[in-house]
């Protein structure tokens, strides 16, 4: 979501205070706990309001008919108002009068508004197309995954919002020629994906002679399911086919034509450096993605030695099931070899669906020996749709809504089956659905007594980081039943590990698209289509790609921690409640708050 924030690390209060406050106190500590909790949730629902789709996508109707506004004079108002409400709030609380956790709640809201405020000079540097998605395809998807047609009113809001586009694509083009204007040029990757994915999105009826397209299919399911005269229904398919082949089509030419015009300009693939003021921007970007202040240099020589320790586990492997050449050899094999494929099919596709619901099946089983908690909202696991396959990532979690009538949604990208292996297969489900995002993302939602901040933002070194964590845990529940899912797994930590490396490597380093790929190759069995996905997607995001191990070798860490100095009062399912039961935390605060269950636990 747009509103989703990354917070610095720094020191925060503790958050269980060990001695009891006299009864009197408590009262006036309870008191301005609530006042707060109400003072943060009323600063949420203002930021909120200037989202419609951030609405949408939490499931809430208001705004239904509308977009997002685009602009630049957006995003000032959007700071203003968090300026506004950090003052209000240093003005009505003081932090020694509250208990800890809302003591922590101000910390963390305080810390939030600052972040931004060091941000928010870089805002300009990152680009609205990339093959990391656009509103040529956000839109889209917020229409058919988010936009629920239950009255007449939703399916006239549905259209305005097919109108609403025309106005969006002119805000981004008008971004993206202010940006080349200004020497801020895409990388040359970015357009033909960028291009074909939009392209595909005005391909179908009502736009040629085809099937509905992508979009208009939607609509016609969700209004022939409508309770509604057959007269309002047609009209309704009317509206809204002249809608897309007026102004949602003007949008996307509008877009076609603003691609058209800066794709000359582009020179290269160059990362983060090339910008102005490019090294700022990128340890801004580390430092939001980490949620520490490792340097560029620390990161990557920490991934130099992760995937070295990994290749040692990866070897292992291949003597394990009798590989006599190479790990190199090994790698291409596993890439290669039509045995670790599904058909290029859509039966093939339909086969790898059934294999990931079954693993999430198999953990859900396993799960109460593991955890004291589980969410609570369901999980599904779904293809990504044909029109953005080009730019969607391999495998990613959409959250479930706040009212919980959506469900946690594991996507992964089937574009092409010959670039898929079966032997990660069951590492991604466990990452991206269960134990991994929808465990902690889904709990953290259906959680009570924190701000809605708190619920429904995040920090991606420790979103990330479980998620990670979680394919290695997946190992101890019983998921990979033999040594080659056991190396699928492997092979997914050493592509976190190799992000350390290449995205310092393309930001700070001045690495080259062709230096990356190569770099990728050499150390993992990831296919060459997911290779070259996944190098642009480094190019086009700096500093996410380092959230996820720093995230999981400090989750590691505590646990180690904990196991050594609770010997047998260690229980994983409490250790894995202190890590989960306060959602998103910076990973110092997850430092003190597990620090906090050694002492506790100890202490019974």
């Amino acid at each position: 979501m747009r509103l989703a924030f990354a917070l610095m690390i720094l020191p925060l209060t503790p958050l269980i205070q060990a001695s009891a406050p006299v009864p009197l106190q408590a009262a006036a500590t309870q008191a301005q706990d609530a006042a707060l909790l109400q003072f943060l949730d009323r600063a949420y629902d203002e930021q909120l309001a200037l989202s419609p789709e951030n609405q949408t996508q939490l499931g809430f109707k208001t705004n239904y008919g509308k977009l997002d506004d685009y602009t630049d004079a957006a995003a000032v108002r959007g700071r203003a108002l968090a300026e506004r409400q950090l003052k209000a709030m240093r003005a009505q609380f003081r932090p020694e009068q509250l208990g800890e956790s809302a003591r922590v709640s101000y910390r963390l809201f305080e810390y939030q508004v600052e972040r931004e405020g060091e941000s928010f000079q870089f805002r300009k540097l990152r680009f609205p197309v990339s093959t990391n998605g656009s509103p040529a395809g956000d839109i889209p998807v917020l229409l058919i995954n988010n936009h629920k047609v239950d009255t007449v009113a939703d399916a006239e809001a549905y259209i305005a919002r097919l109108r609403e586009t025309e106005r969006v694509m002119r805000e981004v083009a008008a971004t993206m020629r202010e940006q080349a204007a200004a020497g801020i040029i895409p990388n040359k990757v970015n357009f033909a994906p960028a291009r074909a994915d939009a392209k595909a999105v005005i391909t179908g009826a009502p736009f040629d002679n085809g099937p509905d397209s992508t979009v208009m299919a939607d609509f016609r399911k969700k209004v022939t399911a409508l309770k509604a005269p057959e007269a309002t229904k047609a009209k309704l398919l009317a509206d809204a086919g002249a809608a897309l082949t007026g102004p949602f089509r003007r949008g996307y030419d509008t877009l076609f034509a603003a691609l058209d015009a800066i794709e000359p300009l582009s020179k290269g693939n160059f990362g983060a450096w090339s910008l102005p003021n490019g090294a700022a921007y990128y340890a801004d970007r580390l430092k939001g993605s980490t949620t520490t202040d490792l340097t560029a240099d620390q990161i990557h020589e920490l991934g130099l030695r992760q995937v070295a320790a990994i290749r040692q586990e990866m070897d292992a492997i291949r003597r394990e099931v009798g590989f006599t050449g190479t790990l190199e050899q090994f790698f291409d094999s596993v890439r290669t070899d039509p045995k670790f494929k599904y058909p290029n099919t859509a039966a093939g596709r339909e086969e790898y669906l059934g294999d990931a619901r079954a693993v999430i099946a198999s953990v859900m089983v396993a799960a109460p020996r593991y955890f004291r908690v589980l969410p609570k909202a369901p999980l599904e696991v779904r293809a990504v749709e044909k029109w953005r396959e080009g730019t969607a990532s391999t495998a990613f979690y959409n959250p479930p809504s706040a009212d919980g009538s959506r469900p946690g949604i594991y996507y992964v990208n089937l574009v092409d089956m010959n670039q898929t292996q079966k032997v990660q297969v069951a590492g991604i489900a466990a990452h991206e659905g269960a134990p991994g995002h929808h465990f902690q993302i889904a709990r953290q939602q259906e959680m009570t007594g924190i701000p809605k901040f708190r619920k429904f933002g995040g920090y991606g070194a420790y979103v990330e980081g479980w998620g990670l964590y979680s394919e290695r845990l997946a190992n101890e529940m019983g998921v990979y039943k033999d040594p080659y899912a056991r190396f699928g797994m492997l092979s997914l930590q050493v592509w976190r590990a190799i992000r350390l490396v290449l995205d310092t490597g393309i930001h700070s380093k001045r690495w080259t698209r062709e230096q990356a790929v190569a770099y990728f190759k050499a150390n993992s069995s990831v296919s060459e289509k997911d290779i070259g996905r996944e190098v642009d997607r480094y190019f086009n995001w700096p500093g996410q790609a380092t959230s996820y191990m720093v995230g999981q070798l400090k989750i590691a860490e505590l646990r180690k921690r904990a196991e050594q100095q609770l010997g047998p009062k260690f229980d994983i399912r409490d250790f894995h409640e202190a890590v989960l039961s306060q959602g998103a935390l910076p990973l110092a605060v997850l430092e003190e708050q597990v620090d906090r269950y050694i002492a506790a636990t100890k202490a019974k």
